[in-house]
């Protein structure tokens, strides 16, 4: 009789001792399974008009819609993105605040050594939207017609500017990349954003710039600028005619740039999970692929896993490129 009291009792202990360690969990938990039950923010790093901005408004209008809940957007443009990422960094991990940004995010280290959050472990990536193609466009009025005529004018000269949406965004990348690769100095001239610096280009104040093609196409079209080039290792869909910058004789000249959604490391499994499938699906609407498509995007959604580890591998990339094209950082 007192051995079957004893054993009762241990199982009892051990079932209520089980229940202690789980219970910090709990609200976490709860917490998750009612995501969301309120409005979400929204932070995008760069100014209204930005092809980042462009490509996150695309996905969060249905993904609103799927999740039953608003999301604001919030534009915090300058010092190529980290100024809203940071507030992303130090945000509650709540699935309420998320980030929308682009290559910027992983170039921040190479080109920000003193970024005060640490861009590798401080996110979790959610999903990547798609990859956009840059395009180089330059004033018509330049007289400037080809790529080719680009690099010999600035091999020449050696006065040529080339404008970006700030330091280290994707345009301030893919213009470096091409200039390493066709051997000639130009002053960088950066912006807070994409529209800001394609207003100077068009104006011929800056000599040119590498743009996403959902920000530069409709100008091109318009005949205010014209497209020289594109940084993808083939000729994007969007823009047919328009030649590579690997054809037109510039080896390891491609950059192609990344849009996607993070959020604060410690956001519980669960959200990242509901998010990632939410917006896989919003990605597959047909009207959201047919806006994508003729702006050049092509969809990209990577597990949270493989973005993660995209993102790792950039930032390794960007520091060498920093380091081959010798450029310095206050």
């Amino acid at each position: 009789m007192k051995d079957r009291i004893s054993r009762s009792s241990r199982r009892q202990f051990i079932c209520l001792a089980g229940a202690a360690l789980a219970t910090p969990a709990l609200p976490y938990l709860a917490r998750a399974q009612a995501w969301p039950s309120r409005p979400i923010r929204a932070i995008i790093p760069f100014t209204a008009g930005s092809t980042v901005d462009i490509v996150g408004r695309l996905v969060l209008e249905p993904l609103s819609q799927q999740l039953g809940q608003p999301i604001v957007v919030e534009n915090r443009g300058g010092a190529g993105g980290t100024i809203g990422s940071g507030m992303v960094a130090k945000a509650d991990p709540d699935g309420y605040t998320i980030l929308i940004n682009a290559s910027a995010h992983s170039a921040a280290p190479a080109a920000f050594p003193n970024v005060p959050y640490d861009t590798a472990n401080d996110f979790a990536g959610v999903i990547s939207f798609g990859s956009v193609p840059n395009v180089m466009v330059i004033s018509p009025q330049k007289g400037i017609k080809t790529v080719q005529e680009l690099a010999a004018a600035a091999r020449k000269s050696g006065e040529m500017t080339y404008a970006s949406a700030g330091v280290g965004s994707a345009t301030h990348w893919a213009a470096e990349r091409f200039r390493l690769s066709a051997g000639f100095k130009a002053t960088h001239v950066p912006f807070r954003g994409g529209p800001e610096a394609l207003g100077e280009v068009m104006t011929g104040r800056v000599d040119f710039m590498c743009i996403g093609v959902s920000s530069g196409i409709s100008l091109v079209n318009e005949g205010k600028l014209l497209a020289l080039a594109v940084s993808t290792p083939k000729r994007s869909a969007a823009m047919p005619n328009v030649p590579t910058t690997i054809e037109s004789g510039f080896p390891d000249s491609d950059y192609t740039f990344w849009n996607g959604m993070l959020v604060p490391a410690k956001t519980p499994k669960a959200i990242i999970d509901r998010l990632h499938e939410e917006c896989k699906k919003a990605l597959a609407l047909p009207a959201v692929q047919a806006r994508f498509k003729p702006q050049g995007i092509d969809p990209m959604p990577l597990t949270p896993a493989e973005f993660d580890a995209l993102i790792r591998k950039e930032i390794d990339a960007n520091i060498k490129l920093v380091k081959a094209a010798g450029l310095k950082f206050n």
